[in-house]
């Protein structure tokens, strides 16, 4: 498995706290992953950079605000939400997945690390009545109807430096995909913030609130 150092390298400004929570990662995801396949083999051993920091590239566009709400759609195993989480500690994160096991799973780890600012959901995002700041995912589908589903769960009004809306994290060729959306969005390349090659191809959008 890689090392946390790589995290540190990238965040210096971490809390003694916050650089403790993530130490505790690998040993959680790895005792996890052995009971419940949320990550595939290959990416477990590199857990700090396919996961982790790649999650927290998020951290490094914007800034949340505290009391800032952020629904994380399709957590999965917790990504993007749990490192966001440990980053913005004054923030209020809610994880959200339809299938009931990955759920308790982000469960258990939340409560493990102590995090008093994450809860969980299992509930599909169409669902959902309550509205957020910010909406992040990582590659659930395509951007087009993901934005369809989430565009009515973000609040209109903000108080962070960008205007509220959806953070996606996304690799590879995306031209034809982001061509369907309708709607403007800036996109940013992973490989401005990070030098490791996993990088190269990897996006964050942005795409702010529209009336």
């Amino acid at each position: 498995m890689d090392n946390p150092e790589l995290v540190f390298k990238y965040f210096p400004e971490l809390s003694d706290r916050q650089t403790d929570l993530i130490n505790k990662l690998g040993s959680l995801y790895n005792s996890w992953n052995r009971r419940i396949n949320l990550i595939s083999r290959k990416d477990i051993e590199s857990l700090y950079e396919r996961h982790i920091l790649h999650s927290m590239a998020i951290a490094r566009f914007i800034e949340f605000k505290a009391g800032s709400k952020v629904l994380d759609v399709g957590t999965g195993g917790g990504f993007p939400g749990i490192p966001l989480a440990i980053c913005f500690p004054d923030v209020e994160f809610t994880l959200l997945d339809s299938i009931g096991k990955k759920v308790r799973v982000v469960e258990n780890i939340h409560q493990e690390l102590n995090l008093k600012n994450v809860t969980t959901r299992c509930e599909r995002v169409e669902n959902l009545t309550e509205k957020f700041d910010f909406i992040t995912a990582r590659a659930v589908t395509k951007i087009t109807p993901f934005y369809s589903w989430t565009k009515s769960k973000i609040i209109s009004s903000f108080t962070n430096e960008i205007p509220n809306g959806i953070l996606y994290l996304k690799g590879g060729d995306l031209v034809e995909e982001l061509s369907t959306l309708k709607v403007p969005y800036r996109l940013i390349e992973l490989k401005d913030f990070f030098k490791e090659s996993f990088f190269d191809t990897k996006k964050l959008i942005y795409i702010p609130f529209v009336k």
